[in-house]
């Protein structure tokens, strides 16, 4: 039994017993994410992980992190919390996998105005499971609380992962050739970029957030814009297992493909790209006519249907495309690499 208790700091807005609750409420979510190599459970100072080497000549540890973004407005103002989490874990996760690395642990932070035991749940909650479709084990976080800076409603979600790659095996464009083929993962809609810009075109503060949009089959404007962001980890495994030759990968975030794409190319090449190619999801249309938005700052902005690139031989495109398939991803040839220095062409 924990007998910690402060009335002086419950009293300045802190209750620690609050966040005793909230480990009883997580700890078997953090468990079900666990794989071999976690060692203890949470409530110690530091995640322990062991990491298996055994078939690496030199292995390299791989690390990203990232957060939300504003789309915890929407969240917030939907009062659905589970699916962030899966946000947060995908983008540091898909990040990682761009070297090929496969990731190993993830640790999330979460600020808050008030430590509310039953939101901070939902939140972990979304998090195990993007850490189950990433096959990465959940081994630590942090929960804090800000009376004064934050409203008590008002919370913010960052996270931070770890992966592990042989080094003969990192992707890192360096085998990108003229005539690779282009393969593209779809997405689940807007992810967690650009959001800024959305909440201003549908002055989402304002907005009926709950209600059905005919242009979006009938899901309301605060689903679809929740709609968790694509975890690619396993798609990605599955073409390095059937032996695909990946030359490079780019996520696409914020930035869209302008930004993104010329990050995975080499001096001299230039991806280029036919957007007929993939079906465009609706809630971008929808975005395009509200804002009344050019279709080259939507390309500049958000992933369009497409969440990941990945460059190859020709040859292997279709074999890709299979695994992809196997492994639960809608794919597409979006293009091909050509000559040229301008990093990406849209066409």
């Amino acid at each position: 039994m924990n007998d910690s208790h402060s009335a002086s700091y419950a009293a300045a807005g802190v209750d620690v017993t609050a966040g005793y609750e909230a480990v009883r409420r997580i700890r078997p979510m953090v468990e079900s994410t666990y794989i071999p190599g976690v060692m203890g459970t949470i409530g110690g100072f530091g995640g322990l992980f062991a990491p298996d080497f055994a078939g690496m000549k030199k292995p390299v540890l791989v690390s990203g992190t990232d957060g939300v973004g504003t789309k915890l407005r929407v969240a917030q103002l939907m009062d659905k919390h589970d699916t962030i989490g899966i946000d947060c874990v995908a983008m540091c996760v898909n990040d990682i996998v761009c070297g090929g690395a496969a990731p190993l642990f993830f640790l999330d932070y979460i600020a808050c105005g008030k430590n509310d035991p039953v939101r901070i749940a939902e939140i972990v909650a979304g998090i195990a499971e993007g850490c189950r479709q990433a096959e990465c084990a959940l081994v630590g976080g942090e929960t804090a609380e800000h009376p004064g800076m934050m409203a008590d409603d008002d919370y913010d979600v960052a996270g931070f992962s770890v992966g592990i790659v042989d080094e003969e095996k990192i992707i890192d464009g360096k085998k990108l050739a003229e005539g690779d083929a282009l393969i593209g993962l779809a997405s689940s809609g807007v992810h967690s970029n650009g959001f800024s810009l959305v909440r201003k075109v549908f002055d989402v503060e304002h907005a009926d957030l709950r209600a059905p949009v005919a242009e979006l089959d009938g899901k309301s404007l605060g689903e679809a814009l929740l709609a968790p962001t694509r975890i690619y980890v396993k798609a990605v495994k599955a073409l390095l297992a059937v032996g695909v030759d990946v030359h490079a990968v780019s996520h696409i975030t914020g930035g869209g493909f302008y930004e993104n794409v010329p990050r995975m190319m080499t001096a001299g090449l230039t991806a280029r790209i036919d957007v007929t190619s993939f079906p465009r999801p609706a809630i971008f249309d929808l975005i395009q006519k509200a804002g009344d938005i050019p279709t080259r700052d939507m390309y500049n902005t958000f992933n369009m249907g497409i969440g990941m690139v990945l460059a190859m031989p020709a040859g292997q495109a279709k074999a890709a495309l299979a695994a992809a398939k196997e492994a639960g991803e809608a794919a597409y040839v979006i293009g091909s690499v050509v000559k040229g220095d301008r990093g990406v062409e849209l066409a």
